[in-house]
């Protein structure tokens, strides 16, 4: 029986999902492997039970790109035919993946416990919060292959690092090592191997314990304000703390701040 591409685990309000192709070191081109994770994503953005997600690999590798074997033989990846074939193929496979993330509300940690390479470093970009292992790699090798990224990278990763250091990682193709990548600020963490979910979950903790529509808007607003001028973001900011103030939970968290005692949040 094969074992399921995604693997899932809620523990209070917080769910992992580990990438669960280990003898493959977890490529993401697959179709099937795409639709589980835009699935579990998608599941787990509609459950209010839900606040955060660790997102994760099994084995020795957080995500090593793309299937390189399945690739050179074209079967039932991104390759087609054509080049419009194989556009359409990006379009209909890894590319969704960016754009569900993207359209989240609940926020998305990396817990990256390995090699993290090409499509895989892209993967750890497009989350909110990336915490390394010393044992973490990063790469964005698509130019080793002749190829470009794919999925997104040259957007996401210059928003992360900057452009003079993006730049560098995309044409020369090299890997950095856990170190490097907190030096840049490609992660906010680098812990030992051992430690890396405790803290990964710890960290989550702490945003799962504020109130949830609060942290969402806060996701969402983080995100879109990267492409708006200061005059609209002020003024979604405006729209989004006019909502804010009526819900239950900031009445919650100011009478539980007056009153001396631990708020409960219903995220209503």
């Amino acid at each position: 029986m094969t074992a399921p591409p995604i693997l899932s685990e809620q523990q209070g309000h917080v769910l992992t999902l580990m990438l669960n192709r280990p003898e493959r070191r977890n490529p993401i081109t697959d179709v099937t492997l795409v639709d589980a994770l835009v699935s579990a994503l998608e599941t787990a953005d509609a459950d209010l039970n839900v606040r955060v997600v660790i997102l994760t690999g099994a084995g020795s590798a957080f995500c090593s790109g793309g299937d390189l074997r399945q690739m050179q033989a074209s079967a039932g990846g991104l390759v087609g035919d054509t080049p419009e074939q194989t556009r359409l193929n990006y379009q209909q496979g890894i590319q969704r993946i960016p754009r569900a993330i993207e359209a989240l509300g609940v926020p998305v940690i990396a817990a990256v416990n390995g090699a993290a390479v090409g499509a895989g470093c892209d993967l750890a970009c497009m989350c909110d919060v990336r915490i390394a292992s010393e044992k973490a790699r990063f790469a964005e090798s698509f130019v080793s292959l002749g190829l470009i990224p794919g999925d997104g990278g040259t957007w996401l990763l210059p928003r992360i690092v900057g452009f003079s250091q993006a730049t560098e990682m995309a044409l020369t193709g090299e890997m950095i090592d856990a170190k490097q990548a907190l030096s840049m600020g490609l992660v906010s963490r680098v812990v030992s191997p051992d430690a890396l979910m405790e803290t990964c979950h710890g960290v989550a903790d702490k945003i799962a314990r504020h109130p949830p529509q609060a942290v969402r808007m806060t996701r969402r607003m983080l995100r879109q304000s990267c492409n708006l001028t200061l005059d609209d973001t002020l003024e979604m900011a405006g729209r989004n703390q006019g909502v804010a103030h009526e819900t239950r939970d900031h009445q919650e968290a100011v009478a539980a701040f007056l009153e001396k005692r631990d708020p409960l949040f219903s995220g209503q």
